[in-house]
């Protein structure tokens, strides 16, 4: 399994994020998992000019998250991040949110699509066009 297939980026809870009852704020899980999925982007080597030059960029749609374990403010997770390409114009990144103990605190499933910036559509191919624009996926 490539680094590319198996992803994971440490976070630790600030108060700020925290909600009224003292634990993380539901929109901040999808924050979370954004934090994982561009940080994956730039380790594959879509933070350069790559898919600049090829006008495309990924776009978000479809997001889901299962809450199964509050966090609490200095609780540090590992966010991982599982990126499926199939047939299609989407692709699946999915996201773990887990306690360094192990515990599941939530589950994140993305539909993600790939944007001809010019077309404003989706392409039909987003893993063959990452590919041609240098990212290692």
């Amino acid at each position: 399994m490539s680094d590319a297939e198996n992803f994971s980026i440490r976070i630790k809870v600030r108060h700020y994020e925290l909600d009224s009852l003292g634990h993380l704020n539901h929109a901040v899980y999808h924050q979370y998992a954004e934090v994982a999925r561009l940080e994956w982007f730039e380790s594959v080597g879509g933070g350069g000019n790559g898919l600049r030059d090829a006008n495309i960029a990924p776009v978000l749609l479809e997001t889901h998250v299962r809450f199964r374990r509050e966090l609490r403010a200095a609780d540090v997770v590992d966010v991982s991040l599982a990126v499926t390409f199939g047939e299609g114009k989407t692709f699946a990144m999915n996201s773990e949110i887990r306690q360094l103990d192990g515990t599941l605190a939530a589950e994140i499933e993305c539909i993600v699509g790939a944007m001809d910036m010019a077309m404003r559509k989706l392409v039909g191919d987003p893993h063959g066009e990452f590919v041609k624009a240098g990212l290692r996926v």
